[in-house]
């Protein structure tokens, strides 16, 4: 094994160098207990759930290590608030008006609840309520996916003896997050789901890696597409410390994504996904579907810059969950989620212990295979 991927587990305390990122707790503890490091993501929590999520998570994983991913934008940080009402009144009628026209003509009826408004906004003031509650568990990590994190989040968690880790999609952004002083960087290659930059893995680990190297060495986890052990080793072939992976987890049996978005995936080719600005304001990959489309399409409204485009899709597309479970053909049809490239690969639900003892199995195969064409 590499000397940086024995760097990381030691460092991490873990058997393989696979970190998962998931919003569902029963897949981070899952991960972590099969011998990965568990992410949750908790930006979408209140306190009071992120407390109980940990607590879970703590009692499950018994000792094992696992890690918070929370987003607090830079340009929150200086304590600037605003209310959901405040926010929801800057999104223009127009965009209201054809997010009610879209559902309308898919039969989406739109419900009685007020539809265009955010149960949560974020600040900095959530942000380090949240970072309250993490610090009070036995976290092993607190990543940052958008932006450099702010001052506050980095010196909580040097205090804490916390690693703080950050997401990339360019060189130019590897080298800020450095400078900032946080210590795992997450380079991101536009396959991966969510928001994502436009340069491909294959490119984007060693661009970064070099990026970085004048200032200090810092371990880089590869992100982007992978959900097979083999591309994890190739990632390690090309300098990264391991993997940090997403949307391998929305398919398995603990994962909570719904379940005809699950069928979707299943169904999906690694040709259907695309980056879009529809649902978060913000270039982000996700299942291709008539939301995208129609958001997309030449005709279609210009997407409004985060969060206010969040105000326009969040709830929308939570009904058009609810309604894709109970056989309505044009929610089904809207349906969508962030995933990445790597679903193409994606065929089977199945258990998470299954799916990384088979990643574990593929790595060590890929490595080996590597090892023997080089010895000749």
């Amino acid at each position: 094994m590499p000397t940086e991927v024995s760097a990381l587990c030691d460092w991490f305390g873990i058997d393989l160098p696979l970190f998962a990122f998931s919003h569902c707790r029963d897949v981070v503890a899952a991960v972590t207990n099969a011998g990965g490091f568990g992410v949750l993501g908790a930006s979408s929590h209140t306190p009071q759930e992120l407390e109980q999520e940990l607590t879970w998570i703590d009692e499950q994983v018994h000792g094992r290590p696992y890690g918070v991913d929370i987003v607090v934008p830079h340009s929150l940080a200086d304590g600037r608030s605003i209310s959901r009402d405040e926010l929801a009144r800057q999104v223009p009628d127009a965009h209201k008006q054809f997010v009610r026209e879209l559902l309308a003509e898919r039969g989406v009826p739109a419900g009685p609840e007020e539809l265009f408004v955010l149960d949560r906004v974020p600040d900095a003031a959530t942000g380090e309520a949240l970072l309250d509650v993490s610090f009070r568990h036995p976290i092993g990590l607190i990543a940052n996916a958008l932006g450099v994190p702010p001052p506050f989040m980095i010196e909580r968690a040097k205090a804490a003896g916390v690693p703080v880790a950050a997401l990339v999609g360019a060189k130019e952004h590897a080298v800020k997050q450095v400078q900032a002083g946080v210590d795992l960087l997450i380079a991101q290659g536009s396959e991966a789901g969510g928001h994502v930059g436009e340069v491909s893995t294959l490119v984007l680990v060693p661009e970064v890696i070099a990026a970085i190297r004048p200032i200090r060495e810092v371990p880089v986890l590869a992100a982007g597409g992978i959900v097979t052990g083999r591309q994890m080793a190739a990632a390690v072939a090309l300098g990264a410390a391991g993997a940090w992976t997403g949307s391998v987890w929305l398919t398995t049996e603990e994962s909570e994504t719904a379940p005809h978005t699950v069928r979707k995936l299943l169904a999906a080719t690694s040709r259907d996904t695309v980056r879009s600005r529809s649902r978060t304001g913000k270039p982000c990959r996700q299942l291709r579907s008539g939301w995208t489309e129609a958001w997309d399409a030449a005709d279609g409204p210009e997407a409004l810059p985060m969060p206010l485009q969040s105000v326009l899709a969040r709830r929308a597309l939570a009904r058009i969950d609810r309604l894709a479970e109970t056989g309505n053909l044009g929610a089904q049809d809207l349906a969508t989620y962030f995933v990445g490239q790597g679903v193409g690969l994606l065929n089977a639900s199945r258990p998470v212990r299954e799916v990384v003892r088979e990643m574990a199995e593929d790595f060590l195969n890929a490595a080996e295979r590597v090892r023997r064409s080089v010895a000749g």
